[in-house]
This record gives structure tokens, C-alpha cells and sequence, in this order.
């Protein structure tokens, strides 16, 4: 019993001619079908190069287009040619002109010597396919598919759209039950026999012509009728990215090949030398390689997958510009920010970057100027403190602070009068961590000593933008840490809060003994809170804020040092 190889083969015929000198030598006959495509100067060269191999066929040519039935045609006819030449193969292999043998031949041939009557073909229902790309997993066996979808996409798309619209809906043939799986198979001859010489034949052929991509459901399809026992998977190691397009292996993946358990692999790229040098020696000259280790390779390609479609979060370069819908707006590290701590404690940025151990910025997203820490006009990453500048792509400038600064924890104030364009951003990213406090923006406006009928349309819009913050930042889907405290709230135990950012954004620190930042003396915002109700504004979010006697009674240790333990 040997094994025999089809070859559908359409470039890079010097490599092609390559493998299959190599699978001939090693007593492996093998049909090449050219696609009718290439110029017949390259075919008549092809023959050539291999016409001092004795065990080597030429099928008839066909026209092998992606998607369509011409794939499968070559096929048939190349095995039907091998077949009839070979009467000696008992399993027949399909590959490409790019499927290299990554582990020795004679491997593969005790591999089927043990399973004498196994077809090795991926075969499953289209209801257990989770790979299909363009939402056409039922639909290619129920729709017509009479155009090409590369070189006639609008007709595609177009004919696809009217079937639907339409209801309109192909008869399956009567006993087939529609499979899905890879193109890449190892048949028995008997099962490939069966199907070549199927009384029903010429009914399945009719009906895969127009199925779309028949390659991956022909024979998928027809094995589970005639075959005695199926083992489904693929012996070729073939895997595909997000978008449905197979990766290309190149020199640096030879160490990641070693390990497949695969007996081929497919997509080699023409120009990689090490690999065809690497892996086309004869097999005596050979070193013992590696137990093959599926499960770490299948990891890597996820991680692939997944830096292709995501990159590393908050990175943006010119190859790979990451969108919202696929994550892509998570910044590089974690940072926080507040709102209403520095409005109530004049030293909260000293403090903070003691506490801890954090770059504490100003108000990175003042209206007219960016507030770096230490003043600076140019910080990491060449950012400077232009407003419009910054203005201009508020997510990527956040971005980049954060991307230029990894390994150092970053924190700035956000008030309600900063340029707001920047809040989704904050509020979908997961490295963010926001704490506020609610009508702290008042504080601020009492401390000008202007009176509220002055402040109130100020005091007024500033709550309504507030407003809008929180709002957002109670949606289902933002993904931010949230803490929120009204002001009522905090200044009764101010400890507590301060005490949980820290806890926080620097969990690994040791709890030392720290005093707590100065908190201003708040006697007489009572009474200008109520002067704002007075000029017809309601202040409704700093809570039920107490008045200045019943502030005087409670004794609150507002400007008291507490100690953070």
C-alpha cells in the first residue's frame, strides 16, 4: 500500500516542481493539475523540469476560480487520473503547490499504514461550523451561486440579496446531508473510488456547481456515504485568520512547525529557503525532533488573532489602527481620575502622588491649557500643553500619555468646565478609574466671593454638564471603575474615600500611617447654596448638603488632619 499526492498547483511552480520531485522520491505518486490560467510556456517548463521523474501525471486543466466549482473539477479529475495510473495507491492525498511535508514521509506512510481503511477528511454538520466567515454557513447549500465572487462581487452580492428577497430556495438531493470542512483531506482509494464512480454522480456535480465554495463541502459532503470510518481532521496543518485568509508560514515559524502534529503544512510562503531546506531533506538526514504539541500552537494562533484584531491595548501605529467595535480603545495601563478633590483640598495633587506613588497631573483637559505635572510645557512622549493640539484627537493624545508612560501609574483632575469630548473615552475604557465628587464644581464658584445671583448660570450649566457625565457614566456598557460620592456624602467621612482610592490604585503599597490632605473650611457654602435656590437654581447634586448652623453642630472635622491607616 502507498500513497498517492494530487497537486493543485497555479504559482510558484519551481517550488511546486519541488515537492513533488520530493514526494515521488520517496515513492509517492503524484498527478499535478496545472490551472488553466498559467501561460502554456510555464507548463511546457513544468514537465520539463520533472520529466526525468518517472511517477509523475499531468491531469487536463480547468480553470480554478476561489469559491467556485472549478476546484473541485481539477480534483476529480486529477484523482480520477491517479487512480487509473496508480493501482497500487491505497490512500490519496490532496495538497497544493504550497503544502510543504513537515515531518518525514515514511511517517506518514506508517501513520496510514496503521489506519488502513481511515478516510482523513474534516467532515461536520453546518450547524456545529464555527469558522465560516460572511455569515454563508446553510445558506451556500440552499442558495445559486452562479458568479464569481472576486471578479463579480456587486452580481454576488446582488443575486444573493434577490434569492432572499424572494424566498427562493434550492432542493437539496435526496440522502445528502450538507458538511462542511477543510479543502485539505487524505481519502482511502476505495472511498475516493466510490465517489468518482457514484451512480448518482452526475446529480451531485449539478447540484455543487452551484454551491458556493464547493471545495470545502463536496467531498465533505459525499465521504459520509461511502465511507467505512472517518477520522475528522485534517493531516495538514492549515489555519486561517479572523477574515477567513490563511496565514502564511514563513523562515522565523520553523520552530513553531517542529512542533505541529500535523504531517503538512499549508500556506508556505515561495521565498521561505530555511523551511524547504529544513524540511525537503531526505528523511535519513533527519534529527529526532520534538513530541508535536497541538495545544501550544493552537494558543499561538489565538494570541495572533487576537494582536491582529486588537493589537496591545492603547497602541496605535500606522499597520494597525484599533476600533471601537473590536475593543481597540483601552488605554495601555491603568490611571485615575477625580473630579471634585482638588476643588475641596488645595494640596490633593502633592498628596496623591505621595499616597500613591503616581504621576499627579492637573486638569489634563483645561479649556485653555494643559496642566502636566510640574508644570511641564512638553511632556513624555512629545506631547505638549497646546489645548488645540490636544483638541484635535482627545483619545489618541490620552492615549499616548498613557502608552509613554508605562511602569508609572498616571492621575489627573477632570472638572466639569474641561473639554468634555474626552468622557466616552473614559467612560468605555476598563484601565480607567474614575472618582467623583458630585457639586464639588459649586465650591470653586463660592470661593470668586461673587454673589449667586452672578454664579447661578454658571453654577447651572456646570450641573447640567455634570449631569450628562454621570448619565453616561451609568450606562450598562461602560466599562470604567466608578466610584461616586455626593458632596454631603464625602464630607462626613472623608477618611474612607480616600482612604479606598488608594487602596485602589495602589494596592501592593504598604499601608503606612499618612496624614490626609487639608480640606478647606466649608462655613458659608451652606448659605450659598441656598442663595442659589433663592435666584431660582436647584443645587441637587451635592446631596443634602447641611446648613452653615447645622454644619457648626455637628462639629465635622472638615479641616482636621485624619490619619489614613
Amino acid at each position: 500500500m502507498s500513497l498517492g499526492v494530487v497537486m493543485l498547483c497555479h504559482t510558484a511552480l519551481d517550488r511546486a516542481a519541488e515537492l513533488a520531485r520530493h514526494w515521488a522520491g520517496h515513492g509517492c505518486p503524484v498527478v499535478i493539475h496545472l490551472d488553466s490560467r498559467v501561460p502554456e510556456d510555464q507548463l511546457r517548463q513544468l514537465k520539463g523540469t520533472l520529466a526525468d521523474v518517472p511517477d509523475i501525471r499531468f491531469s487536463r486543466r480547468t480553470v480554478c476560480e476561489w469559491g467556485t466549482f472549478g476546484i473541485v473539477q481539477a480534483t476529480l479529475d486529477a484523482a480520477t487520473l491517479l487512480l487509473s495510473e496508480f493501482p497500487t495507491v491505497g490512500h490519496v492525498l490532496l495538497a497544493s503547490g504550497s503544502c510543504l511535508p513537515i515531518r518525514p514521509v515514511r511517517a506518514l506512510l506508517a501513520h496510514l499504514a496503521d489506519h488502513p481503511q481511515t478516510d482523513f477528511i474534516e467532515s461536520v454538520t453546518t450547524a456545529d461550523v464555527g469558522w465560516t466567515v460572511g455569515g454563508l454557513s446553510g445558506e451556500r447549500f440552499t442558495l445559486r451561486f452562479p458568479f464569481a465572487w472576486r471578479r463579480h462581487r456587486r452580481l454576488f452580492d446582488g443575486y444573493v440579496a434577490l434569492q432572499r428577497r424572494l424566498g427562493m430556495r434550492r432542493r437539496i438531493p435526496d440522502g445528502l446531508r450538507p458538511h462542511l470542512g477543510s479543502q485539505w483531506w487524505c481519502l482511502t482509494r476505495d472511498s475516493l473510488a466510490a465517489i468518482l464512480s457514484h451512480p448518482r454522480r452526475a446529480e451531485h456535480d449539478r447540484y455543487f456547481k452551484r454551491v458556493w465554495i464547493p471545495d470545502e463541502s463536496y467531498f465533505q459532503t459525499l465521504v459520509r456515504q461511502v465511507s467505512t470510518r472517518i477520522e475528522s481532521r485534517s493531516l495538514t496543518l492549515s489555519k486561517f485568520d479572523y477574515q477567513g485568509r490563511p496565514h502564511v508560514f514563513y523562515d522565523d515559524h520553523l520552530h513553531l512547525l517542529r512542533q505541529a502534529d500535523a504531517f503538512v503544512a499549508r500556506k508556505i510562503w515561495p521565498q521561505a529557503d530555511l523551511l524547504f531546506r529544513t524540511f525537503l531533506t531526505p528523511d535519513i538526514d533527519r534529527a529526532e525532533r520534538p513530541e508535536p504539541s497541538p495545544g501550544k500552537i493552537n494558543r499561538l494562533f489565538a494570541k495572533a488573532v487576537e494582536r491582529r484584531v486588537k493589537g496591545r491595548p492603547g497602541l496605535f501605529m500606522q499597520s494597525r489602527f484599533p476600533t471601537k467595535a473590536r475593543g481597540g480603545n483601552r488605554m495601555a495601563a491603568p490611571y485615575g481620575v477625580f473630579q471634585g478633590f482638588a476643588e475641596l483640598f488645595p494640596d490633593f495633587q502633592t498628596w496623591l502622588a505621595e499616597a500613591v506613588d503616581a504621576r499627579a497631573h492637573g486638569r489634563l483637559f483645561h479649556p485653555d491649557r494643559v496642566q502636566f505635572a510640574g508644570g511641564e510645557s512638553v511632556y513624555k512622549g512629545g506631547l505638549s500643553d497646546s489645548a488645540p493640539l490636544r483638541n484635535y484627537n482627545p483619545h489618541s493624545f490620552l492615549a499616548s500619555l498613557i502608552w509613554n508612560t508605562r511602569g508609572e501609574t498616571q492621575c489627573f483632575q477632570f472638572c466639569a468646565d474641561d473639554d468634555q469630548a474626552i468622557a466616552p473615552t473614559l467612560a468605555a475604557d476598563p484601565n480607567a478609574n474614575l472618582y467623583i465628587i458630585t457639586g464639588a464644581f459649586a465650591v470653586p464658584l463660592w470661593l470668586s466671593g461673587r454673589e449667586a445671583s452672578e454664579m447661578r448660570t454658571w453654577a447651572a450649566r456646570l450641573q447640567k454638564v455634570e449631569s450628562q457625565f454621570l448619565k453616561l457614566l451609568g450606562h450598562p456598557e461602560t466599562k470604567a471603575r466608578v466610584r461616586v460620592w455626593s458632596l454631603a456624602e464625602f464630607i462626613e467621612n472623608p477618611a474612607e474615600p480616600l482612604q479606598q482610592l488608594v487602596d485602589d490604585l495602589n494596592p501592593r503599597a504598604a499601608h503606612r500611617g499618612k496624614t490626609l490632605p487639608r480640606l478647606i473650611d466649608l462655613t458659608g457654602f451652606g448659605s450659598f447654596l441656598q442663595d442659589l435656590r433663592n435666584q431660582g437654581m436647584q443645587p441637587v447634586l451635592m446631596g443634602d448638603f447641611p446648613s452653615d448652623d447645622e454644619l457648626a453642630r455637628s462639629q465635622l472635622p472638615l479641616s482636621r488632619p485624619q490619619i489614613l491607616r
